[in-house]
């Protein structure tokens, strides 16, 4: 592979420039701190109402000279802005105005809360004055809030927070104006006699997609919050304690097909819920959030899927309690993007998870199965002192769940999930003013399994985990070298360590795995993993990440985290580089190469690869983004299901995307991408469109439909035991897949709103040319199976079967069920949202859902799409009622 090893020797040499560039350099000299002096006011304090007329705003004068942050960094801004700011016991007052010589072009669009567009301010407060935290608090022309908890010195941006906070917009002659009140209770800072905070003021004129800054942070600063000015002469306030308790009702309508003779199919279902939800002050520096009996009926569905691999899919969290605050919880084992960047010590989604058993029925027996695991309680302690240590502490109990079975009216109940604890602490401590951070993780989960529940004990009683990280940056935090490590240990029955050992992360089982060996009479399993990495991130265009990622067999997550796969150790070198002043034609481009190879924990290479690719806008606007990648010839230890490894074809592949002018009310996107093997093993395209449309100012509007084909000549099908050991199934898979995902957001105030979601979903796969796999490690690719000949398979459609007769005698030797198939869904959402009340809110909910299955595996588009909507639907409605008690 000469094009393989040519990419090699480009990223090191760029690595090997880099540090020797780093050798020779200190880094460069960031721009000084600008400093504002407020006032404290009292009695008369401002009026809330946009307009910046009260007397008392006097009292302090207007701070201006913004400098571009982008396009043209460093420049004199095209529109300039101002702030000033006031304060007393109880609030910070920001008055921002924002100048236009233009005022009939300022865009002003109506939105729900932090998810507006269009023009805007935000001031972003660092109360806790420790360069690496902050709060943001950003308005737009229109009066829609955004509002985000900021981490790691500005790299993660957390929108689900949502403080109490008041704020009014108006328009004149001069531009438009911005006048907030911040309640000190919904900021952390330390007790102190003054305080000195980090403060930056930002602006977006929208029409020219121009950002100016009050501090000029420059765009290749690694890091942002640590370069905020600074807010001083606030004195004596003292820290507040937050007590809110939200209790909210839900009741809940359910109606869907009947179906004759099942009990628990009756076409019919309501009921009325209640729960608390609350959040409390331990402390200025900790708070507790808490939820009893949550609901969570107002969250979006997950998009529609057909997997066929041996992985589990990471679906995104949504519910409102465990996404807040969620950064302080997070412990990836590798940054960055590809299939290691999702491995991590806390996964929420399994608390309240689908149940793991399901009960074996008889064709006379009918069975009720609860949808998800029902939370009893939840509890998080969060925050930071001021000595610099980050605390994130949850604990969590979710019930017993039990099957109701039906057997000609006599009913007995069956335990699908015991009552389970899920324990998770977060801790990290700043030394050196953020340069230097050390922190640590340990989870648990025990589950409360009863003798009588056998069918459980396939499962961890259980099951911990521990991880500790540590980093350090240096040259003005250009320059970082980290280290993570990670440990498990799960206990269980024999029957639990067992399936632990066979599962696809691992296959303890394949035959060729000389450093594996399956142990049936373990009760217990242990295992490790971390990530060592170097990288350059600040000062200059050119940036580098290097580093080494591991997973040892053993290694278990997927009780509290979320673990791919074990037996890996992999090596990357990352290098970037971006250019974001406009030139030419073009606004910024960046480009980037990326190597990687990876290893089992026997030493034998079974991947490496590589990829380059190129992002750009231009100065019209628009934005086009390409890649290449291309893949050495790989062994797949998932492939054969606990069979030996497969010797899988090199491959290469190249995707795009375009998009028009995101500032238009009607823009386009449009995109795709081809992965092939060779020997023609392997062939997938897909190709996506996406078009939203802005009627008015107040109203979304998008359509993305999305199609692929996929084409496999090696696609398992099933594991079968024959006379002479085992037959791993294949099949050539053709397979077609549509979707169309359409939203529409329509807010008629900035508090009340109308959301959907719709998504129909297509995916048929027919399978031809069965075979099973003779050498899996064979140089020749067509050496490593053998197809079925026509006198060695017979389909009987009754049965819907093949039978093989591989010596043809005339009796079959062995048969599998048709995997063809055809899936159809269709899942939407349609929510009313009304904050009647700061903090206070009323959903009205309908959420459908219709689900279809075939097993004839042709797609048609027409057909298929009638046959979704001809399924009867399952339609559910809701409404929930919240009210905030702030005591």
């Amino acid at each position: 592979m000469k094009i393989m090893k040519l990419m090699k020797l480009i990223l090191f040499g760029v690595l090997f420039f880099q540090l020797f560039s780093f050798s020779l350099t200190f880094g460069s000299t960031p721009p000084p701190k600008k400093v504002y002096t407020t006032k404290h006011v009292n009695p008369h304090l401002p009026v809330i109402d946009g307009k910046l007329d009260d007397l008392v705003w006097k009292e302090v004068p207007w701070e201006s000279e913004f400098i571009q942050l982008e396009p043209y960094e460093g420049q004199k801004p095209s529109q300039q802005t101002a702030f000033k700011i006031l304060y007393d016991e109880r609030n910070l007052y920001v008055g921002i105005r924002a100048y236009d010589t233009e005022p009939g072009k300022i865009v002003r669009r109506l939105a729900r809360r932090d998810n507006f567009d269009g023009d805007w301010v935000a001031v972003n407060i660092d109360s806790y004055h420790d360069l690496r935290t902050a709060f943001s608090f950003a308005v737009n022309a229109k009066g829609v809030k955004c509002d985000k908890a900021i981490t790691e010195d500005g790299d993660n941006h957390d929108p689900s927070w949502d403080p109490i906070w008041y704020v009014k917009t108006s328009v004149d002659e001069k531009g438009w104006v911005a006048e907030m009140k911040i309640p000190f209770s919904q900021l952390r800072f330390p007790a102190s006699e003054e305080q000195v905070w980090g403060f930056q003021c930002d602006r977006q004129l929208f029409r020219k997609q121009e950002r100016s800054g009050w501090q000029y942070i420059p765009k290749d600063s690694p890091g942002v919050v640590h370069r905020f000015g600074e807010l001083h002469g606030i004195l004596g306030i003292k820290p507040k304690r937050r007590m809110e308790i939200v209790p909210y009702t839900v009741g809940k309508m359910e109606r869907f097909q009947a179906e004759a003779g099942n009990p628990f199919s009756t076409g019919r279902l309501q009921n009325i819920v209640g729960g608390v939800d609350g959040k409390i002050g331990i402390t200025s520096d900790l708070t507790l959030d808490f939820t009893i009996n949550p609901d969570f009926g107002q969250v979006e569905a997950d998009p529609s899927e057909v997997n066929l691999t041996t992985f589990e899919t990471f679906f995104e969290e949504k519910r409102p309690f465990f996404i807040e605050g969620r950064n302080i919880m997070d412990f990836r084992l590798m940054l960055g993007d590809g299939d290691f960047s999702w491995d991590n010590l806390f996964y929420s989604r399994r608390i309240g998870r689908l149940p793991h058993h399901v009960p074996n029925t008889n064709d006379d027996e009918y069975l009720d199965m609860p949808t998800n695991t029902s939370i009893l309680g939840a509890l998080k302690l969060t925050g930071k002192t001021k000595s610099g240590l980050s605390i994130g502490i949850l604990d969590s109990l979710t019930s017993k769940e039990e099957a109701e079975i039906d057997f000609l009216g006599e009913r007995r109940r069956e335990t699908v999930e015991p009552m389970t604890n899920y324990f998770v602490m977060r801790l990290q401590k700043d030394y050196n003013k953020g340069k230097t951070i050390i922190g640590g993780m340990v989870t648990a989960a025990n589950r409360f399994i009863s003798d009588s529940d056998p069918s459980l004990n396939v499962l961890h009683r259980a099951a911990y985990t521990g991880g500790f990280d540590f980093s350090h940056k240096w040259k003005n935090k250009t320059y970082v070298f980290s280290v993570n490590t990670v440990f498990s240990h799960v206990r269980g029955d024999k029957e639990a360590i067992l399936n632990t050992q066979e599962s696809p992360l691992r296959y303890y089982q394949r035959p060729d795995a000389t450093h594996l060996s399956v142990d049936p009479n373990r009760t217990s399993l242990s295992g490790h993993g971390g990530t060592i990495s170097f990288g350059k991130f600040g000062s200059g265009r050119l940036k580098f990440w290097t580093g080494v990622t591991w997973r040892s067999p053993g290694l278990e997550l997927n009780d509290v985290g979320y673990l791919r796969s074990a037996d890996r150790i992999m090596q990357w070198v990352w290098v970037g580089y971006s250019i974001w002043k406009p030139f030419s034609i073009f606004r910024e481009i960046s480009i980037n190469l990326n190597q990687w190879r990876g290893w089992d924990f026997s030493g034998e290479n079974i991947f490496d690869g590589g990829n380059i690719n190129l992002y750009t806008q231009f100065k019209n606007h628009w934005g086009f983004g390409f890649g290449f990648n291309l893949n050495g010839e790989a062994l797949s230890t998932t492939a054969l299901r606990g069979g030996p490894a497969l010797r899988v074809p090199g491959a290469w592949g190249n995707w795009f995307n375009i998009h028009t002018d995101t500032r238009k009310p009607l823009r386009f996107e449009f995109g795709g991408s081809h992965y092939t093997q060779y020997n023609n093993a392997y062939d997938s395209k897909s190709v996506w469109f996406g078009t939203t449309y802005r009627p008015g100012s107040n109203l979304s509007i998008s359509v993305q439909p999305s199609f692929s084909i996929r084409k496999d000549l090696l696609q398992y099908v099933d594991t079968i035991e024959a006379l002479d050991g085992e037959r791993y199934i294949f099949g050539t898979l053709d397979q077609k897949t549509l979707s169309i995902t359409v939203r529409l957001n329509l807010s008629i105030t900035p508090d009340l709103s109308i959301q959907f979601y719709g998504q129909p979903f297509i995916s048929a796969g027919k399978y031809a040319a069965f075979k099973h796999i003779t050498n899996p490690r064979a140089d020749t690719f067509e050496n490593r199976y053998h197809t079925f000949q026509q006198d060695e398979i017979r389909y009987d459609s009754g049965q819907e079967t093949y039978f093989i007769d591989e010596n043809q005698d005339s009796v079959h030797d062995y048969s599998f069920d048709n995997p063809n198939f055809n899936f159809f869904q269709f899942r939407s959402n349609l929510v009313v949202r009304w904050e009647y009340f700061p903090g206070s809110t009323v959903y009205l909910v309908w959420s459908q859902s219709r689900t279809g299955d075939d097993i004839t595996g042709d797609f048609s588009f027409g057909s298929d799409l009638r046959d979704l909507f001809s399924i009867k639907p399952h339609n559910v409605f809701l409404i929930k009622f919240t009210y905030r008690f702030n005591l």
